[in-house]
């Protein structure tokens, strides 16, 4: 740690101005991060509430104060997105629920500023060029709830940098850096993991008329195939899905493509202001590019090397949006597939940006430019997260009443209130469950496709919630049924529902639950003599 801070203060001293960038663009990192992260207690993002209370069941596991043992089995193996809930479970033992998932969400967003400044190091470029990723921490997939999978894209990219830096000069320290980076890529987002190892393999290959070498990054991926190859055995069934015929589908483009990117709010300020950043960041690509050319034309010649950082991120790129356009929408349980990779080739493709000018006159505004081409997609993002905390005040007042671990039955008919494309309030409720654990009514764990699951029922021990018919979280109206009613109920003390008007009729089967609360759109109910 000495050593390393040695050689930043020696790097510092023999270039002040690059120090200075750096910090600058440290800075700006961070600010891009927090900013929308700051801007309401629970951040709009759809699946976040689960993501939430799954860290939150690996921190409490034991904890009969929480039972959820009693619930739960953990597969941190056999269903590997471990990435996100083991540094928010560890997150927690410091932090309170809500502000550890923020900083997890902060980590997990950062690796793509940080996945694309380690790609260009290990080009031989300037890693001041990863600020072109800030835009991309704030797109679609963010406000969806889909962090693991923005986080393991930065991982992909740092994998690609690890791997030149492995090629051009083999160290111990780098090759244990790279087979580290593929073991987090691994828990991560699984289905990112192979085509970080085909990047690997490919990049070696690309380079090798250059290098000469193959050998020095087979070693560094010999750990995480092992994980692969164990998870393979163990995986569940719901994690494999057919992919049936296969198809190009041109009209995806460009309109699909772009939504896919930056969409994520009805006003469109935010999808805007995100492509105002990714302009800023092709038209500092173009100058680049043309100090490039102007170099050789003054009898600069262009390396091998050069073209082999070139033709890497070209063809990662030009991967994923074949992906795009051949991929179906739902692949077995999983859904909203093919949009993903339209977010993975925008951000590869930044990769082949030509090195920065040296010269400072030029240096300096093309940083500049991309540092405040992110701030204000951040500050777009911010401007509508804020809009969302008031529309959680009553949610925090209702839920306040709740004991610790409830038996918590909810229902969200209202998703209106926010200019968020998609609801944030059909999983709010599993805020309750992180923060004061207990049973919800409809939960991921369902689906029996992340580390959380449910025990067997009717294991001795166990006290595990009646199922739900399919699409519960969508249709809640489902309840009017009198069977679906008598079937789910009965198991639940507390009744939380969102609807503009009473829902008293809703429960009119059974008069033991009665109406205790009630603010803003939420209703609070309670089972007589119960909870």
């Amino acid at each position: 740690m000495l050593a390393s801070f040695a050689r930043i203060r020696r790097a510092a001293r023999r270039s002040p101005l690059e120090a200075t960038l750096a910090l600058a663009a440290i800075s700006v990192g961070l600010y891009v991060l927090a900013a929308p992260l700051a801007a309401s207690r629970y951040p709009p993002m759809t699946d976040l509430p689960f993501h939430a209370a799954q860290a939150a069941t690996f921190r409490h596991y034991w904890d009969p104060a929480y039972h959820f043992h009693e619930q739960f089995e953990l597969h941190p193996l056999q269903s590997p997105y471990m990435g996100v809930y083991a540094l928010g479970a560890a997150l927690m033992l410091v932090f309170p629920p809500v502000l550890a998932v923020k900083i997890t969400l902060a980590a997990l967003l950062g690796l793509v500023p940080a996945g694309l400044a380690v790609m260009f190091h290990g080009m031989k470029k300037s890693p001041l060029l990863g600020l072109m990723g800030l835009g991309i921490c704030w797109g679609n997939l963010t406000h969806w709830g889909f962090t693991n999978y923005v986080g393991a894209l930065g991982l992909f990219a740092m994998t690609v940098g690890l791997t030149l830096l492995v090629l051009d000069r083999p160290t111990g320290r780098r090759r244990v850096a790279l087979a580290l980076c593929l073991v987090a890529l691994f828990f991560m987002h699984i289905f990112r993991f192979p085509f970080g190892i085909a990047a690997v393999v490919g990049t070696a290959v690309v380079m090798f008329p250059v290098t000469r070498r193959i050998r020095p990054i087979l070693l560094p991926m010999l750990p995480s195939l092992a994980l692969f190859a164990l998870w393979w055995k163990l995986r569940p069934a719901a994690l494999d899905g057919a992919l049936g015929p296969l198809s190009f589908h041109l009209e995806r483009l460009p309109g699909e493509f772009l939504g896919a990117v930056v969409d994520g709010f009805t006003t469109k300020v935010a999808a805007r202001a995100l492509l105002v950043d990714f302009d800023v960041a092709y038209a500092v690509a173009v100058v680049c590019l043309l100090a490039s050319a102007l170099r050789a034309l003054h009898g600069r010649r262009v390396t091998g090397w050069e073209v082999g950082v070139t033709v890497v991120p070209l063809v990662c790129a030009a991967v994923f949006l074949a992906l795009f356009l051949i991929l179906p929408m739902r692949l077995g349980l999983w859904w909203y597939v093919y949009p993903r990779e339209a977010v993975a080739a925008t951000m590869v493709l930044f990769g082949a940006c030509p090195d920065l000018p040296r010269a400072p006159w030029l240096r300096v505004p093309l940083v500049l430019a991309l540092g405040l081409g992110g701030l204000g997609a951040a500050r777009a993002v911010a401007r509508e997260y804020a809009t969302f905390q008031p529309q959680t005040d009553d949610f925090d007042r209702i839920t306040a009443r709740l004991p610790q671990a409830p038996r918590l039955f909810y229902m969200v008919f209202e998703h209106g209130g926010t200019s968020r494309s998609t609801s944030p309030f059909m999983h709010l409720p599993a805020w309750v469950q992180a923060q004061k654990g207990g049973w919800l009514s409809w939960h991921f764990a369902v689906w029996n496709a992340s580390p959380v699951t449910f025990r067997p029922r009717g294991q001795p021990g166990s006290t595990v919630t009646p199922m739900t018919p399919p699409r519960w979280e969508w249709t809640p109206e489902q309840i009017r049924s009198p069977a679906t009613f008598d079937a789910l109920t009965p198991f639940y003390d507390w009744f939380l529902v969102r609807k503009r008007d009473a829902p008293d009729d809703l429960f009119q089967r059974d008069p033991t639950i009665q109406r205790v609360d009630h603010q803003g759109l939420w209703w609070l109910y309670k089972r007589a003599g119960r909870g």
